[in-house]
């Protein structure tokens, strides 16, 4: 490829026009011969991508590659917007999401070949910048998701982006407020009621909200517990007056884990943190993603015949709970 075209696709994940190609010095026949080699690949009328770009492009990256597509040949106006947004914000999104690319402009609302066009406001303060065109910001784009997804979807979305600091409560809160005249809007401001940064994974939203589904008390999460020793570990979920901890027991640390230490020796420190925990005499309840399936019921009981025990002795613990990522008591 023409090193000043390289440059241009360069910023924009590999994506061109055909007046850019012919912008430094392709010819109409030229730019035939690419595609017809598949050299090229055509992505929408005059827009194109080299072959070597897209086989190199992961899920997101295909995505955003589309959008970016999508755009050039929309015009200036539309931004990029709800789920697609999302995918370039790193957002959680559902598996179930469709494909579409999801742009937003003030003036036009119509579906094109793969690509929806939403017609509403755009304030600046939306709005972030992205390849010569602009996107919807993290808080715009979590409140536009939540006003169509799930309610988990849109909780486990609003959890991860706290926790992993991508914003904070106010700004989501700030996006509900700004967006109170939309269509489904009461849906993701329960989503933001009940949504708490501290959660560290989707497995660990979804038990919470499966617990509050219930009927059981809300938990505390992300407890430290101390012993007369010394630390002892991290709960996901605490119940204070009951000492109960309910640990949300995802595969991936056990099958993929962190910090280059084999499966075995996780599995191996996980149950002698565990051991410590009850020597204390808190009680412990492990929730696996099977648990929230059939077998939740028993999970449930289980957890209600502890919570309905008072807790009988001296305690010979400490619970120290942990602030919510970007929140004014972890900043103090």
């Amino acid at each position: 490829m023409h090193p000043e075209l390289r440059a241009i696709a360069d910023t924009r994940l590999g994506v061109f026009t055909s007046q850019e190609a012919l912008g430094v010095g392709y010819l109409v026949d030229d730019i035939r011969s690419e595609l017809r080699t598949r050299r090229w690949i055509r992505l929408r009328k005059g827009v194109y991508i080299a072959s070597g770009d897209v086989v190199a492009a992961d899920a997101r990256s295909r995505h955003l590659i589309d959008a970016l597509a999508v755009l050039l040949s929309l015009g200036p106006g539309p931004v990029l917007s709800h789920a697609s947004a999302a995918q370039l914000h790193g957002l959680v999104i559902p598996r179930a999401q469709p494909v579409e690319v999801r742009v937003t402009a003030v003036d036009q609302w119509r579906r094109g070949r793969g690509y929806r066009v939403a017609r509403a406001a755009l304030p600046d303060e939306d709005l972030v910048p992205w390849t010569g065109f602009r996107a919807t910001s993290t808080g715009r784009t979590l409140v536009d998701c939540a006003r169509e997804w799930s309610f988990v979807d849109s909780v486990v979305a609003m959890d991860a982006a706290m926790q992993e600091r991508k914003i904070g409560r106010a700004a989501i809160r700030r996006a509900v407020l700004s967006g109170s005249h939309r269509v489904g809007i009461a849906g993701a401001a329960r989503a933001l009621q009940l949504s708490d940064g501290r959660a560290e994974s989707p497995l660990e939203t979804r038990g919470r909200l499966a617990l509050l589904a219930a009927g059981l008390p809300r938990p505390e999460l992300q407890v430290d517990i101390y012993d007369d020793a010394g630390f002892v570990g991290r709960v996901d979920a605490w119940y204070a007056e009951a000492a109960v901890a309910v640990e949300f027991d995802g595969q991936v640390k056990y099958l993929d884990p962190r910090n280059g230490l084999l499966p075995g020796e996780v599995l191996w420190q996980e149950k002698r943190r565990e051991d410590r925990l009850r020597e204390t005499g808190a009680r412990v309840v492990r929730v696996g993603n099977q648990d929230l399936g059939a077998g939740w019921a028993a999970k449930v009981a289980r957890i209600r015949s502890l919570l309905a025990a008072p807790y009988v002795g001296q305690r010979q613990f400490r619970a120290v709970p942990t602030a919510e990522p970007g929140s004014e008591s972890e900043a103090a």
